[in-house]
């Protein structure tokens, strides 16, 4: 797994390069065929098996958590609303086991112990607080779990590539500056009158035509989340995958 680190401000995430690549889903080693996990139903696999267990993280006030793993152990931070510092649990892997599964097991026990208390007690503030206490003691700041946060044009194919454009020039405030600029550049190389291929320049003039019209009208779709971890948000109860490397690249 790759680790990620925080920049002096607090709240701005980067992936550190990490010398193998393996799946974000099951750990397995992955080869140049693969970007970020083995298979579509690997990564499906731990999303159903992590949103099986979101009640436990309302039962303890999550605002935010964070799943990840290791060959040997599995780790979920979790930081409850109006707390300022993480709640860590750790368990070891199971030879043999995905860590979705070995999630599964951690959760139904700290559910057991939760609702042991709870019938002991019939106090839920209670129960909680056990289950926190029986954390992990960590001295990071509940700001290294506030997850990164993208605006993302929202733009139907990838004409932008067709003009060399990123979709990160998009998030500038000049972009229809940019997105002019770009095309005569592009139509310089391609146009007919100087040489280029027509069919190219069909491609680029209509890619033109669809980066205005976004441009007139512009869309964005907001994306929070980490590079490599997977990520509970409270107010939607559910966890989403990490954020592809595409995404984070602005391509």
């Amino acid at each position: 797994m790759r680790t990620i680190t925080q920049d002096n401000q607090g709240g701005t995430l980067k992936p550190q390069a990490r010398k193998t690549i393996s799946c974000l889903s099951c750990g397995i080693a992955l080869d140049k065929r693969h970007r970020r996990y083995c298979s579509i139903d690997c990564r499906k696999s731990l999303r159903t098996r992590l949103n099986m267990h979101t009640g436990l993280l309302k039962a303890l006030n999550a605002k935010y958590a964070c799943f990840y793993f290791t060959d040997l152990l599995i780790v979920m931070d979790l930081l409850p609303y109006g707390a300022t510092c993480l709640s860590s649990f750790i368990y070891p892997r199971s030879p043999g086991r995905k860590p979705g599964d070995d999630f599964i097991r951690m959760a139904a026990a700290l559910g057991t112990l939760w609702w042991k208390e709870k019938k002991k007690t019939n106090k839920q503030y209670l129960a909680s607080r056990l289950v926190l206490n029986a954390a992990g003691k960590n001295t990071e700041s509940g700001q290294s779990i506030r997850p990164l946060e993208l605006k993302i044009p929202a733009i139907k194919g990838k004409p932008f590539l067709q003009l060399n454009l990123k979709k990160s020039d998009l998030e500038s405030c000049e972009y229809q500056k940019l997105i002019k600029q770009m095309f005569r550049k592009e139509a310089k190389k391609h146009h007919p009158d100087m040489g280029g291929d027509p069919a190219a320049f069909r491609k680029i003039h209509k890619a033109y035509q669809d980066m205005i019209e976004w441009a007139e009208h512009p869309t964005f779709i907001n994306r929070r989340g980490f590079p490599d971890r997977w990520f509970y948000n409270g107010n939607q109860n559910r966890w989403v995958q990490p954020i592809p490397d595409d995404i984070l690249a602005g391509e």
